[in-house]
């Protein structure tokens, strides 16, 4: 059987298919697995030090060697991205506070808009873009962790962000990073490690949602989603249209997704901001949405603009 290739036409299928049948299992049979030992150490509450372990791994990919025009490139889309996710998030939770803007916390706005899909991102700038493009990734994914997050949320006054708290959640990440630039060997072994871990934390997470709010949360996700394209996006597009005419701007617009590791970010602030646990599952639910909205919309986007300017 093909399970895993099947589970890969989906937009981040690894992640958002076992976090669904989880949250399946959990509605219908709440208790099902929680018969103590293994088991429920790895499928029911195994979610931190597996998204912890995954940063870790994640963090080793990223090159600090890497500079020019990757580096000049990824500087316009981390703004894009990544700043502009920040910002708006630390409005929404200044002047809305927790339950945040038409029923989409901050908690959830912030991981969706600056953590990117690297793969559909990846795939997109070598289709459309050339090497410079693809390595310009790199500072964009210091997005994809709950680092800034936490920053946004600290600084709007919301939660209390302790330095040490604050510490413990990015030290894996510094682990990561340190032993990928100093050995290539490391790097090889544990940017390989993270993808097996996807599935496992997901489903972890999923086993702590109930459909009931996923259904509740589908028309905010959609729109997390779309917003999150039209703004990142947008400005990813406007970017690359301004200081790098020799590309095709509409690579520019493939910042404009959402990571389906995101989805775990919200019981990562959770356990340093216990206040926030009542929205983590919601916004956790409209990150799910958002991530498959920009991994169906973005592609089609990118490649319609694209051929416009050709």
């Amino acid at each position: 059987m093909k399970i895993m290739k099947t589970m890969q036409r989906f937009p981040g299928g690894m992640m958002v298919i076992p976090l669904l049948l989880a949250a399946v299992l959990n509605t219908v049979f709440p208790h099902a697995l929680h018969i103590g030992g293994f088991t429920e150490q790895l499928f029911v509450s195994g979610s931190s030090p597996l998204i912890a372990l995954y940063l870790l791994c994640a963090a080793a990919g990223i090159n600090v060697r890497k500079v020019g025009r990757p580096l000049e490139k990824g500087l316009v889309l981390f703004v894009a991205k990544v700043l502009s996710g920040i910002v708006i998030g630390f409005l929404v939770a200044h002047f809305y506070g927790i339950k945040g803007l038409l029923g989409i916390s901050p908690l959830a706005i912030i991981p969706a808009m600056t953590a990117i899909n690297g793969g559909l991102y990846g795939g997109l700038a070598g289709e459309f873009g050339d090497v410079t493009d693809i390595g310009a990734l790199a500072p964009v994914l210091l997005g994809c962790s709950p680092f800034f997050t936490l920053i946004a949320l600290g600084a709007s006054g919301i939660i209390s962000v302790p330095y040490m708290a604050l510490l413990a959640v990015i030290f894996p990440m510094i682990v990561g990073f340190v032993l990928g630039n100093l050995d290539d060997d490391w790097k090889e072994m544990l940017t390989k490690g993270q993808h097996f871990l996807v599935p496992f934390f997901a489903w972890s997470l999923g086993m702590h949602l109930n459909l009931h709010e996923l259904v509740f949360a589908g028309l905010q996700g959609i729109g997390l989603g779309l917003f999150t394209l039209i703004v990142t996006g947008g400005l990813g597009y406007l970017g690359y249209k301004i200081f790098f005419k020799e590309t095709k701007p509409a690579v520019g617009i493939a910042v404009g997704t959402t990571a389906g590791l995101s989805v775990a970010f919200p019981a990562v602030i959770a356990e340093i901001a216990p206040n926030f646990a009542p929205q983590a599952a919601v916004a956790a639910a409209q990150i799910s949405s958002a991530v498959i909205v920009t991994a169906i919309l973005c592609p089609l986007l990118v490649s319609i603009l694209a051929k416009r300017t050709a």
